[in-house]
């Protein structure tokens, strides 16, 4: 097994070269822990959060990530004004109008949205605990599951999304289904002309092509893919016209 100062040196050399990745304005602390490598800090986005995830599993010796990552928000909000900012996302959005939205509030559940029985399409139960949002209960697609987790990340003050929904019935995941959830989150997005972005998806690295008007509209983009459950690596082609 490879020496601890080896491998956190080799995590710590592969974060520098990455561009992305700002360790002196955001520092990362290494640690190497039973052939686990864990990463804890705060980031400035979830493109470096994810990036900086993907570089240490890479490392020969590493077989897993500890995941102490947070993003650091636009500006930082209590967790209940986070919680109530998620529930109200979630309960405004069409996609998701036959799910249950529930509130986990002081270690009670609160029904905000009931959901008919018979056409129910999930019961979705958020809880927010310094800034870590998490989605527990269930869901009908991952295009449910995907939409709930990009809401959660469009939240101010949300400092990471653990989404925990299970998908009822089970059905393995897809690239096709990463390109049909992202062009519904584009959509869904009104800073993002939706119409001008095309998307594909090969091994969950997502590839941006097409044309938008401002570099803001473009950082858009990209960051709603990011924003995507188990997409891994964002390919922003996208041309400023």
């Amino acid at each position: 097994m490879p020496k601890t100062n080896g491998v956190i040196k080799q995590v710590q050399s592969a974060l520098e070269r990455n561009a992305r990745i700002n360790l002196h304005r955001h520092p990362i602390n290494i640690d190497y822990i039973d052939g686990a490598t864990l990463l804890e800090g705060e980031v400035g986005s979830v493109a470096e959060k994810k990036l900086a995830l993907e570089l240490a599993a890479r490392i020969d010796g590493v077989r897993g990530v500890i995941d102490r990552l947070r993003v650091a928000p636009g500006e930082r909000r209590g967790d209940g004004a986070v919680r109530d900012a998620v529930c109200a996302y979630l309960m405004r959005e069409p996609e998701l109008g036959k799910c249950a939205i529930r509130a986990r509030v002081k270690g009670r559940t609160e029904t905000l949205h009931e959901a008919g029985v018979e056409d129910a399409s999930g019961a979705i139960e958020v809880a927010v605990s310094d800034g870590v949002v998490t989605l527990e209960g269930w869901v009908v697609s991952l295009s449910h599951k995907r939409v709930a987790g990009v809401l959660a990340w469009w939240t101010t003050g949300c400092r990471d999304v653990v989404n925990a929904l299970e998908l009822t019935p089970h059905y393995e995941d897809n690239d096709a289904e990463v390109v049909e959830a992202l062009q519904l989150i584009l959509e869904m997005d009104p800073f993002v002309h939706a119409d001008t972005v095309r998307a594909t998806c090969r091994d969950y690295v997502v590839t941006l092509n097409g044309y938008v008007q401002t570099e803001n509209e473009r950082a858009r983009a990209e960051n709603d893919a990011w924003c995507l459950f188990a997409v891994d690596t964002v390919v922003n082609r996208i041309e400023v016209r």
